[in-house]
């Protein structure tokens, strides 16, 4: 995937993002620990929260959490793999713990999403401050190519097919 400059529109999330999250399975947290040792991991569960902060759920993300307290700057990413198109979100992550005023209020659109199967240690606030896009090289190798075109190599790519729509 190539990443292409968006502009930052006030650096919040749009409905193209709020789109691209909702179609991916994962995003990709980086952190930085102490020393300065990067850290990326896969985050199931993570929302929209206004029109600034992303929140992802900690349900096993010890390094993640410890890297936090020692580095807050992060970088999320999430990718539609089907279309192949997503962002890039750089900002400043606010570690919610279950004693803080707005767990409560924070953790409730991440509970939904887990169905109550997992445990929530924290909320992992992101406030959004820089926005770039994501997307797969085929779109600038390939302009004349629609992008159902391109989805649909993807969907070969992995071995699948869209469920039909069903009125």
């Amino acid at each position: 995937m190539s990443e292409m400059s968006e502009s930052r529109r006030r650096a919040q999330i749009n409905d193209a993002m709020r789109a691209d999250m909702d179609n991916a399975v994962l995003c990709w947290l980086a952190t930085v620990d102490a020393d300065g040792v990067p850290n990326v991991t896969p985050k199931e569960i993570f929302a929209a929260h206004g029109d600034d902060t992303i929140l992802i759920a900690d349900i096993a993300s010890t390094n993640s959490v410890r890297n936090l307290s020692a580095h807050p700057k992060v970088c999320v990413s999430f990718v539609d793999v089907f279309r192949q198109k997503g962002f890039k979100v750089v900002g400043t992550a606010r570690l919610v713990a279950p004693n803080d005023a707005d767990f409560t209020q924070m953790c409730a659109p991440l509970r939904i999403l887990t169905g109550g199967a997992f445990p929530i240690r924290h909320v992992i606030a992101v406030g959004v401050e820089k926005v770039s896009r994501i997307w797969a090289p085929s779109y600038s190798l390939f302009p004349e190519r629609s992008e159902a075109e391109l989805m649909d190599a993807a969907y070969r790519t992995y071995g699948v097919r869209p469920e039909p729509d069903v009125p």
